[in-house]
Formats: C-alpha cells, sequence, structure tokens
C-alpha cells in the first residue's frame, strides 16, 4: 500500500519529479498578491489605479485612471513597488490597483 508521501509531481518550474509532501509546502510557503478586484498579480505586469492618490513627498497627485507599468512584488502582499515618471520608490497597496 503506498503512502502519501510515496506519491510525486512533476514540478513545471525546475523540470524534476518532486515529492508531493515537498511540493505542497513550497506552495505554501508562497503567497499570492491580488489586485482590487481579486485578479492574481507578477512581477512586470501593468496595473491601472482606481481612486485618485496623494503622493507623500511629491507634492503630486496619482489620477484615477493612471497606468502604471512594470510592477514588482514585495515581501507585503498587499503592496508592490513600482515606478512613475518623476517619483523614485512608489509603493503602492494593491486595494488601490488593478491589473490591465
Amino acid at each position: 500500500m503506498a503512502d502519501d508521501n510515496d506519491a510525486y509531481v512533476y514540478d513545471e518550474a525546475t523540470g524534476e519529479w518532486r515529492p508531493a509532501s515537498e511540493m505542497l509546502a513550497a506552495q505554501a510557503g508562497t503567497v499570492e498578491v491580488r489586485d482590487a478586484s481579486g485578479n492574481p498579480l507578477a512581477d512586470g505586469d501593468s496595473v491601472v489605479l482606481i481612486k485618485d492618490l496623494k503622493v507623500k513627498g511629491a507634492g503630486q497627485t496619482l489620477k484615477q485612471g493612471t497606468v502604471i507599468k512594470t510592477i514588482r512584488l514585495t515581501d507585503n502582499p498587499d503592496e508592490i513597488d513600482c515606478r512613475y515618471e518623476g517619483i523614485k520608490g512608489l509603493v503602492l497597496r494593491t486595494e488601490f490597483v488593478r491589473k490591465r
């Protein structure tokens, strides 16, 4: 009789067969980042602002509908790192963006 620990799963990322228990542990450690509509976000995605946002320190307001290109995910699933004209180190909350 086979245990669940004896099952193997093909890992497409590495191209190897790995124990199912190891794959489940790896998946449990990853946190999925989602936008305001619930769509999953990934590094390099473009997003659109769903609300006007005042940018602290820049004296600028980003208007609703502004497109932000090439986002980067952070350790916090509620925040994304991005760049916009003249604003370095811009961090946006995922509740204010939706995937384009």
